[in-house]
């Protein structure tokens, strides 16, 4: 998902330049030398100011930087370089240069409080794009001090931007959506940085700050995901349930959605130790998917058994038979959803029934069978509740009805109560219960009649 590093450097550019003419234009210009000579404030000779008001005014990125060099190189202590960092990181960021940005970006945060609140936060802004568009590989030999830096750098712009102060000419309610895009910035710029750092626990409570602000981004809820995974142990529920959330997610597009799920799915088989029975993977996809769409948190009750609790059900004590899985199956609950999942494409030998009838076929045979455990059970057994097909034993359409039968044979589904009934795929049936085939009589001949014999002549 490299669309967590791409998505705030898509209009880095633009959105950069609208910030800077919008919430910190009042702080972008360098007042005349001698204006307000009572004010406290930078000092400088005109010769500065004319400098840095001519680098201002160029419009060439190149010619910019040229400048603005120029003016370092003849001034390297003035009180202008407030201005001066500024139109650095502006050139490199239309030059597409993140790394200049941020150096840059970083000597004006540098100057402190010698640089108004509404320029630093534009400089630190220009930073998180840049970082965003940085795309560092976590291999990279400098990726966890860039992560540092990025991360440190997205903290110290929230901090700056909740001082910004409210121009008097902009409603509260304004002023407060002007600020969403920037805080969404600087939240994920950190949640990234934390990912990187392997601060799983900080990177999900970044990311959750970009859902308060924005409760329909799925990469957001994708990245949640990631980080509840990525802790020590797991927190596979939690995860489960924010990719559902980036699933099903209103901003997601169909692409996303198709993938996010598809990885889910895969996550969820390879929790429960791989699902024999893929259909009730699909449905608890399908569970999750309906409840993350209509929840805004996951309910504390829902739960989604791991391969070991399975592996409780199957191996015991006590060990799970087709008679425990009956009884289960049919009391329902919770139960019975844990009891189906272990039990769902497993093969059980010998499983005990009174034969009700054959159903010829011409490539299977079905059985269809009353499970007992009992001689009551059979004595009192009038209706299936099971059928079985077997292929490959032809001699099975020798069966007989009403008389005992044991099968083996693999569990695909089951019709829950009240009309309760298993299915079996690929039975075979105990040799043994099977009746020999019976011997053709062989026909009685009679011996020939003899001929008379001759009369001598």
């Amino acid at each position: 998902m490299n669309a967590t590093r791409r998505l705030a450097g898509l209009a880095m550019s633009a959105t950069l330049m609208l910030i800077a003419g919008n919430a910190i234009s009042t702080y972008a210009q360098a007042p005349a030398a001698g204006q307000d000579a009572a004010a406290k404030g930078p000092k400088y000779t005109q010769a500065e100011y004319n400098a840095e008001q001519a680098c201002a005014a160029e419009k060439v990125p190149a010619a910019v930087i040229k400048c603005a060099d120029d003016f370092i190189s003849k001034y390297p202590n003035s009180d202008l370089l407030v201005y001066i960092y500024p139109l650095y990181y502006r050139a490199y960021t239309q030059l597409k240069n993140p790394q200049k940005v941020i150096e840059y970006a970083d000597k004006l945060v540098g100057l402190g409080d010698k640089a108004e609140s509404g320029i630093r936060y534009e400089a630190l802004y220009a930073r998180a794009l840049s970082c965003a568009s940085l795309n560092v590989k976590d291999t990279d030999p400098t990726a966890k001090d860039t992560a540092t830096k990025c991360r440190e750098g997205a903290l110290l712009g929230m901090k700056t931007l909740d001082e910004l102060k409210k121009p008097e000419n902009m409603s509260a309610e304004d002023f407060a959506k002007q600020k969403q895009a920037p805080a969404i910035l600087f939240n994920y710029t950190a949640g990234n940085g934390a990912m990187t750092l392997k601060d799983y626990a900080g990177a999900a409570a970044s990311f959750k700050a970009v859902l308060a602000l924005n409760p329909d981004d799925p990469i957001a809820y994708y990245n949640v995901g990631r980080a509840y995974q990525a802790m020590t142990p797991p927190q596979q529920m939690d995860a489960f349930w924010y990719f559902a959330k980036a699933v099903t997610a209103k901003g997601a597009t169909e692409a996303q959605s198709r993938q996010i799920k598809a990885y889910l799915r895969k996550l969820v088989a390879n929790y429960q130790g791989g699902n024999v029975c893929d259909s009730l993977t699909d449905a608890q996809m399908n569970e999750l998917l309906q409840l993350a769409g209509t929840s805004a948190e996951r309910p504390e009750s829902y739960k989604l058994p791991s391969s070991a609790d399975l592996d409780a059900v199957r191996n015991g004590p006590p060990v799970m038979t087709i008679a425990s899985v009956a009884a289960d199956l049919k009391a329902g609950g919770d139960k019975a959803k844990v009891t189906w999942l272990a039990a769902c494409g497993l093969e059980f030998p010998e499983v005990p029934g009174k034969l009700i009838e054959v159903v010829p076929g011409t490539d299977a045979i079905v059985l269809k069978i009353a499970f007992v455990t009992s001689d009551d059970e059979f004595e009192k057994a009038t209706t299936p509740n099971m059928d079985v097909k077997v292929v490959g034993q032809p001699e099975a359409a020798r069966l007989e009805k009403d008389n005992v039968v044991h099968f083996t044979g693999t569990l695909t589904s089951y019709d829950p109560d009240p009309a309760f009934f298993l299915h079996w795929e690929k039975g075979k049936v105990k040799e043994e219960d099977i009746p020999k085939e019976k011997t053709p009589k062989k026909p009685v001949r009679k011996p020939a009649a003899r001929k008379p014999a001759a009369k001598p002549s």
